[in-house]
């Protein structure tokens, strides 16, 4: 069974520059914007926002 178009897979870095990244799906129905969540960066160890890469 093929994986809907519908949720993708995106990559979400850090705006801290230290390269971490999450991996997530989202709904592009209700965020066809590029997502931005506020979330745990290990490298600087504090909650930082996270940009969809593409």
């Amino acid at each position: 069974m093929a994986r809907s178009e519908l949720r993708p897979i995106i990559k979400l870095k850090s705006t801290a520059k230290t390269g971490y990244t999450y991996v997530t799906r989202k709904n592009r129905r209700n965020d066809p914007d590029r997502l931005v969540l506020r979330k745990y960066d290990p490298v600087v160890r504090r909650h930082v926002e996270f940009r969809e890469e593409r």
